[in-house]
């Protein structure tokens, strides 16, 4: 399993399009998913201990930021499933409803999606102001394989909520880092 972390954040980026299947049964669209005050798109799956990790954080902090600033998410995956069965479309169904996640999770099968915003790893968070421009490209808190102390700064959620507030991202940034985009056609040494 290879750790990444990403690249810095390109400010002002605008988000890519896309429609993709959610385990809800629906079609979801950059426009559909978007909220009043901006959007988090992230990339994420279901075998990956990064993302594990993070779930518990991750399903508060993007729930307070829909429900309080006004901050919609979305959550990709974009790994390919025949490399671990656990990232699956059933197995999205199940994770998504164990963690009521209080955001769509959708399937970026083709990996075009991936590919078009240049995620690297899981997860991968890409923030956008309510302009759908890039602000913030960092991790979630100080969490890596194993959840970080109770009282670790909410890294994330304090950018996003800056980004709501003000429509701009915090200069400074921490690269999140998790495993690789498990790849199709690709060698096999993650």
């Amino acid at each position: 399993m290879v750790s990444l972390t990403t690249p810095v954040c390109e400010f002002n980026k605008p988000a890519v399009d896309f429609a993709l299947p959610g385990v809800d049964g629906e079609i979801w669209t950059l426009e559909k998913a978007k909220g009043e005050n901006g959007l988090l798109v992230m990339f994420i799956c279901n075998h990956c201990p990064y993302v594990k990790a993070i779930l518990p954080r991750l399903v508060l902090d993007t729930r307070q930021l829909r429900d309080e600033y006004g901050v919609n998410s979305i959550a990709i995956m974009s790994n390919d499933p025949s490399l671990y069965a656990e990232d699956l479309f059933d197995n999205m169904k199940k994770v998504a409803e164990q963690w009521a996640f209080p955001f769509p999770y959708v399937y970026d099968e083709t990996q075009a999606v991936a590919k078009a915003y240049g995620a690297v790893c899981t997860p991968d968070f890409f923030g956008y102001n309510r302009d759908l421009k890039l602000q913030y490209r960092g991790r979630l808190d100080a969490s890596r394989k194993e959840p970080a102390p109770e009282d670790a700064r909410r890294e994330l959620f304090e950018a996003m909520v800056q980004v709501a507030q003000t429509g701009q991202g915090p200069a400074e940034q921490i690269p999140s880092m998790g495993c690789s985009i498990k790849w199709r056609d690709a060698v096999a040494s993650s």
